[in-house]
């Protein structure tokens, strides 16, 4: 299980990142804890939920299966 995070701050395409914790890419500042996961999928999920009206993506390094754009 792994701890992820959401970039509060979005992307110049206007994502917004989930990390896993460890990432050499998670952001130190403006995040959100979404919890512990067994996949970065539920991890989108959650922030998907929490967030519905921001664009939520997985980072390519840490949540390659969860990057879509």
């Amino acid at each position: 299980m792994k701890e992820y995070l959401l970039n509060l701050n979005a992307q110049s395409n206007g994502d917004h990142e989930v990390h896993a914790k460890g990432c050499g890419f998670e952001p130190t500042q403006n995040i959100e804890r979404l919890g512990f996961y067994f996949s970065c999928s539920s991890a989108v999920s959650e922030a998907k939920s929490r967030y519905p009206y921001k664009k939520i993506n997985g980072c390519v390094y840490c949540s390659e299966l969860c990057h879509t754009s």
